[in-house]
């Protein structure tokens, strides 16, 4: 058996398909020969580049994939080939962008290039003479994946295809399958079992209807096996990206990006287990959390970095496991190298675990902050509060951790009185990374709201994205996709305009500010003020009794607390309370629901603006 795997755009240019590294390895490990492989995302950016003389490629190919996710902007791409129809979605998507005032400039010009792009895939598939075809989805990976798989099937209907990956989990896939019949096979869920036990029924060593998961159809019509178990971690194998490595190097979009290996300490979520965030459908079906042993990882690690020669790590884990801080990290950190990593935290870290983090080559986090309004957490089951909160971005700074976040909108029941205090107190935060963006919640597959529409969501239909994506009735849509609109909840679109705002004018002042404590002993500290809004100055605490209470503070504290704490130095509870309100004042101290916190930095990291 000769088996292609295809990963189609809008795989990320710089990370090898994880996916089809791990059907390769597992693949191999049956005995059967290691499995051709297609890179459709780097084939499409190369073909961008050759079609448009370099006016579109790589850098325009990344700003698709990143911010055309909740517009379907690179679905659209490729919809027209889907369809068999140069001009479908295109009055959809123009009056789609002109009630939201995007620019579809630069996906309009792609698209023009995409009927070539996918002939030429197919062939290029077709061209190594496989019996078994398998496309990986994820995102937006759907349409693409699915108008080369229609076209495969026309140049040549005898060879099977099968669809695996996010987009085929739990019920998408079932409807994928139903909606699009030249789709012989999708595996529904983890493939690592599922895969290799459907090489085995297209061998004829066992049925297709003991295949886990399988979407597949036979003369008495179409069906749907049981999804497995989970995959545990001892069957999690190594991805094999030698193909990956090799094409990058020899292809123009090389020198368009670093490339980065992608691997998986853990899946699932150990918190979501116990508290899933109200809003977040990315565990699917698989949110139970399995974590590899250590020294599994560090031998994962070790062996890729030294194949590939490649320092950048981005970890795909949705949280990181909270052992790793005491055996993982300090082993990583031992072995003394000038990695590079990405790994995806709890937001309460703390500074222990941050200073482990750097230690180990961590440089990048995704903490899950999400808010800075306790209120609303609460909302989401974050089992954090907003000084929490900003009390890991104060930390990270100092420790030049880059922090990635969004905040976000629109809970049920929130109202405007639950951000009046923080939105007041955010032009003292502009020194600290702020958030990406701040965007109103959309309702996500799998997530509690979704699942549970009493929680505030009761009505629910397709996102209206999906008009100018898939020509199919809501009927036929509403099991296979990932994104529904419902009725807006919590902040209006005008009572939401004040943060938006305020993160605009935090996100152009944050790489020239700077708040940090230039000296600091037993009865004074000096805190140097460059913030932008704020005036340039020099604050001074002086006073044991109150450098005391500023170190008590830096962990976050009530007056009430913080006043038991410094009543030795012969401060009254009064004179804290006075003290704080100085402090807030200048913008020294953030303040909500009676906790109290810190601001300024002991270091200043480099910022790159």
């Amino acid at each position: 058996m000769t088996i292609c795997l295809a990963a189609m755009p809008w795989q990320s240019l710089d990370c090898p398909s994880l996916p089809i590294g791990l059907l390769k390895a597992v693949t191999v490990a049956t005995g059967r020969p290691e499995p051709l492989t297609y890179h459709g995302g780097i084939r499409w950016a190369e073909y961008l580049l050759d079609a448009t003389d370099g006016e579109l490629g790589p850098p325009e190919y990344t700003e698709v994939a990143e911010e055309g996710l909740f517009h379907g902007l690179g679905d659209w791409v490729f919809a027209g080939v889907l369809h068999d129809d140069d001009s479908f979605g295109v009055t959809q998507l123009r009056r789609y962008a002109d009630e939201r005032g995007l620019d579809i400039d630069r996906v309009t010009r792609m698209r023009a290039h995409a009927a070539d792009f996918v002939e030429v895939a197919a062939r290029e598939i077709l061209a190594t003479e496989p019996t078994l075809i398998g496309f990986t989805t994820t995102f937006m990976q759907n349409a693409p994946s699915l108008a080369t798989a229609r076209r495969i099937k026309e140049l040549d209907p005898r060879v099977p295809i099968v669809f695996g990956g996010g987009n085929c989990d739990g019920a998408m896939g079932s409807a994928l399958h139903e909606n699009f019949p030249f789709v012989d096979y999708v595996v529904r869920g983890e493939g690592e079992i599922a895969f290799p036990a459907l090489l085995d029924a297209l061998d004829g060593r066992t049925d297709l209807a003991a295949v886990p998961g399988l979407s597949w159809r036979d003369a008495q019509g179409r069906h749907d096996n049981r999804q497995g178990t989970l995959v545990p971690p001892a069957l999690m194998p190594v991805p094999d990206y030698d193909d990956w490595f090799l094409l990058i190097a020899e292809s123009p979009v090389g020198e368009y990006v670093e490339p980065k290996l992608v691997l998986e300490s853990a899946r699932g979520c150990w918190w979501g287990e116990k508290h899933h965030c109200t809003f977040c459908g990315l565990n699917g079906t698989g949110m139970q959390f399995r974590a590899k042993a250590p020294e599994t990882v560090i031998a994962e690690l070790t062996s890729l970095v030294r194949r590939h020669q490649t320092l950048d790590a981005i970890m795909v884990d949705n949280i990181i496991d909270n052992r790793y801080f005491r055996d993982l990290l300090p082993s990583v950190a031992a072995l003394d190298w000038d990695l590079r990593i990405h790994y995806e935290v709890k937001s309460n870290l703390r500074p222990d675990e941050i200073a482990v983090l750097r230690q180990a080559g961590v440089t990048h986090v995704q903490p899950g902050i999400e808010s800075l309004v306790s209120p609303v957490l609460k909302l989401m089951d974050k089992g954090v509060t907003g000084v929490r909160n900003v009390r890991t971005l104060r930390d990270c700074e100092a420790a030049a951790l880059t922090v990635s976040w969004n905040w976000l909108y629109g809970f049920p029941t929130e109202s405007t009185t639950d951000y009046d205090a923080v939105l007041r107190q955010l032009p003292a935060l502009v020194h600290l990374q702020p958030p990406a963006s701040a965007a109103r919640i959309l309702l996500e597959r799998f997530s509690p709201y979704f699942e549970n529409p009493l929680l505030g969501f009761p009505n629910r239909q397709p996102a209206k994205l999906y008009e100018h994506v898939y020509a199919l009735g809501q009927d036929r849509l509403t099991d296979m996709v990932y994104l529904f609109d419902t009725d807006p909840a919590g902040l209006s679109d005008a009572d939401a305009e004040g943060l938006h705002k305020l993160i605009e004018v935090w996100i152009d002042a944050y790489p020239s500010s700077s708040l940090q404590i230039l000296r600091a002993d037993d009865e004074e500290i000096v805190i140097e003020d460059r913030r932008v809004g704020w005036p340039d100055q020099d604050h001074r605490i002086t006073g044991a009794g109150f450098v005391a209470a500023y170190r008590e503070l830096e962990n976050g504290r009530t007056a009430k607390a913080l006043a038991a704490r410094v009543a030795e130095w012969g401060l009254t509870a009064d004179q804290v309370v006075d003290w704080l309100g100085k402090l807030a004042g200048d913008g020294l101290v953030f303040t909500e629901q009676g906790h109290w916190i810190t601001l300024a930095t002991p270091t200043e990291p480099l910022k790159v603006s």
